[in-house]
C-alpha cells in the first residue's frame, strides 16, 4: 500500500509545486487539505495520512497554532510532519508550535532532500509493519470481553474532540465529528452505543440534534450525554426534564468524569 501524504499550508504555490512533483515522481496517495483546524481534524481522522507537509508562508503565532490540532497524532507517532519554510517562518514555527516533533525543509526546496526524508519515513513504516506481521498471542479472556462499546462525540471544537478521543480510546471505539449536521450520516453507517453531544454549536446545536434523534424511531433509544459549560448548566437541566437525555458532563471534562458517566449509562 502506497504511503499517504497530506499537503496543506498557506503557501499555495509551493503546495501545488510539491503536489505536482510527487504526483509525477512517486507512487504516493496525495491529499490536499485547507490550513484550518476543522479541515485538518476531519482529514487526519478520515484519511489517516502517514506524512503531512505544511507549506508555510508569512506565518504568525495564530496561524502556527492551527497545526497544534495534530499534536496527539504526532506524539503517538501516527503522523510525521514536514514544514517547508524560509528562515523567518521556521523561527515563527519554532517559537509558537506545540508539536513535539517536526522536520524543516528550507526554501528554495531541495527535492532530493524531500525525497530522501520521505524514503526514510517509508522505510520506518515498512519496518514496523514487518515487526508486527508475525507475533504470537495466546488469549485466555472470554468472548464477551472483546466487545467494545462505540462512542460518538459531537462537538464544534477540534481540540475538544481530539482530547476526548484520546481520553476514551483506551476503553471504547470512538468516532468524532465536527458539528451536529453530520450526525445522521454517521448513524446510517455505524452502530453507536452512546452519543456525547456538545450543547452549544453553530448551525445545529445540541438540543436541536437531540430533538431530531428523538423524532426518529431508529435512533430514539441511543443514550445521549450533553457536554456543556457551567454557564449552560441550568438550560441543560431543563432539557433533561423535556427531552430526557441521560445526563451531562461539564467542560472541560476530565477522563475520569467521562468514563464514570459512560459506565453509569451503559454499565
Amino acid at each position: 500500500m502506497s504511503m499517504k501524504i497530506m499537503i496543506t499550508g498557506k503557501n499555495r504555490k509551493i503546495a501545488l509545486d510539491i503536489d505536482e512533483h510527487l504526483h509525477d515522481d512517486r507512487d504516493y496517495t496525495l491529499i490536499k487539505c485547507a490550513a484550518s483546524k476543522a479541515a485538518l481534524l476531519d482529514m487526519s481522522l478520515s484519511e489517516t495520512p502517514d506524512v503531512i507537509i505544511i507549506c508555510a508562508g508569512d506565518e504568525n503565532a495564530d496561524s502556527v497554532k492551527v497545526f497544534d490540532i495534530l499534536r496527539e497524532s504526532v506524539r503517538l507517532g501516527a503522523i510525521e510532519v514536514i514544514v517547508v519554510a524560509n528562515e523567518e517562518d521556521r523561527k515563527c514555527f519554532m517559537a509558537n508550535t506545540k508539536l513535539d516533533r517536526l522536520f524543516f525543509l528550507s526554501r528554495p526546496i531541495s527535492l532530493l532532500a524531500l525525497y530522501k526524508k520521505l524514503d526514510d519515513i517509508e522505510k520506518t513504516i515498512r519496518t514496523k509493519e514487518r515487526e508486527l506481521a508475525l507475533t504470537e498471542f495466546v488469549n485466555d479472556r472470554s468472548p464477551e470481553e472483546f466487545s467494545r462499546k462505540h462512542i460518538l462525540v459531537v462537538d464544534d471544537d477540534p481540540e475538544q474532540l481530539m482530547a476526548i478521543k484520546e481520553n476514551l480510546r483506551e476503553f471504547y471505539e470512538v468516532t468524532v465529528i465536527n458539528g451536529g449536521k453530520k450526525i445522521f450520516k454517521v448513524l446510517e453507517k455505524y452502530k453507536v452505543d452512546l452519543i456525547l453531544l456538545d450543547y452549544m454549536m453553530p448551525e445545529m446545536d445540541g438540543p436541536e440534534v437531540l430533538k431530531r434523534l428523538r423524532d426518529r424511531s431508529e435512533y430514539d433509544d441511543i443514550p445521549v450525554v450533553f457536554l456543556t459549560g457551567m454557564s449552560d448548566k441550568e438550560a441543560v437541566l431543563k432539557l433533561i426534564v423535556e427531552l430526557k437525555p441521560q445526563g451531562y458532563v461539564l467542560k472541560p471534562s476530565k477522563k475520569s468524569e467521562l468514563v464514570a458517566k459512560i459506565i453509569e449509562v451503559l454499565g
